[in-house]
């Protein structure tokens, strides 16, 4: 029996406030370099990314500040809740994302942590411009008058 899509992918954590915040220009999956107790407590569903960013130092990428928390059954051998954990991507792309970072401004976000199909852990990562407080008033207007206009269409018939 085949699996549906949704079960193929397996969110361990979402970055929600990433949407408001930044204007999303691209995004790009890579692999993310985990230890046993990270991987357990993210199955787990326990990870946060909402304060975190990437970063590229010595031509590789890094997450910084993703919060992971300590697996308990790991004793001993658990893992720093905080630690820089280095991002898998090929050496182009590496060099397109920290190009946009420097020349352009731009941030790299971290939007969805997730499991693909093959239980492997993946990082959707966001090539994202901040937005300004007008921006954001402007997009929180339009997005509410788009659910009126919704329920209004809806009572009408």
């Amino acid at each position: 029996m085949a699996r549906s899509d949704k079960e193929a992918v397996r969110v361990a954590a979402q970055n929600r406030r990433a949407r408001h915040d930044y204007a999303i220009e691209d995004s790009l999956e890579v692999g993310i370099v985990l230890t046993g107790s990270e991987v357990k407590s993210l199955r787990a569903g326990r990870a946060t990314i909402t304060e975190a960013y990437a970063s590229e130092e010595g031509g590789q990428l890094y997450l910084i500040n993703a919060y992971i928390p300590e697996y308990t059954q790991a004793g001993e051998r658990n893992h720093e809740t905080r630690r820089p954990r280095k991002l898998l991507a090929h050496r182009r792309q590496i060099g397109r994302l920290a190009g946009a970072v420097q020349r352009e401004g731009m941030t790299l976000v971290p939007l969805k942590l997730y499991f693909n199909d093959r239980g492997i852990a993946k990082l959707e990562l966001g090539v994202a411009r901040g937005k300004k407080q007008y921006e954001k008033r402007d997009a929180t207007k339009k997005r509410e008058w788009e659910r009126d206009k919704a329920r209004i269409m809806r009572s009408r018939g």
